[in-house]
């Protein structure tokens, strides 16, 4: 379900010193109940998860669309991404979170774990379009336990950028989005262990 900004923006997140000139696009929040201490098993299952990051076939046409323009017009050439376009938002962390977890690295998608605390993780990708961040909070459901927030925070480049997200947008919200977040859903719920009386 998608969730209004301040779901993120109220909350005291470390992201917020450390990527405040990003804008917030989306936040949501995921079918993934679970306990106080389940961000950990949320992120591996983000970073090395068996279900498609990509799973309808309207998103992955989508996709193999972007990836095609990517290469042709040289959007995902290393010169546009981290640490040769832009640098990494792990050269902006304070020391208590560049000394702690680092989390682990995506392995289906082009994202690179800048930080993971108890209850926040975040990963980073740039290309010549954009500098995104994925942002996912663990957060209480008001009933006893809690579950995962997703937040997508970019910083376009340039008109460029600025143009590619705007018309990005409805591919997101229509075709993208809503199917990836059934997919971490049945993915969760095929890796929670039965509860046991």
């Amino acid at each position: 379900m998608r969730l209004p900004s301040t779901a993120h923006t109220s909350r005291p997140w470390r992201i917020h010193e450390i990527a405040g000139d990003f804008r917030l696009e989306d936040v949501w929040a995921l079918p993934t109940p679970g306990g106080p201490d389940d961000l950990a098993r949320l992120v591996r299952q983000f970073a090395g998860g068996t279900g498609d990051p990509v799973p309808s076939r309207a998103g992955r046409a989508l996709f193999a669309i972007r990836w095609k323009l990517g290469a042709l017009l040289g959007w995902d050439d290393p010169s546009g991404g981290l640490r040769s376009r832009v640098p990494t938002l792990r050269d902006r962390l304070p020391a208590d979170l560049r000394e702690g977890d680092r989390g682990p690295d995506l392995t289906s998608v082009p994202f690179t774990s800048v930080y993971q605390t108890h209850d926040e993780w975040a990963a980073e990708t740039a290309n010549k379009t954009m500098h995104g961040v994925l942002h996912i909070g663990w957060v209480p459901d008001g009933n006893g336990g809690h579950h995962g927030q997703m937040a997508v925070l970019v910083k376009p480049n340039g008109l460029l950028g600025a143009a590619y997200m705007l018309a990005i947008k409805p591919f997101r919200y229509l075709g993208v989005y809503p199917a990836l977040i059934r997919s971490i859903g049945n993915e969760w719920r095929t890796t929670t262990p039965a509860a046991t009386d």
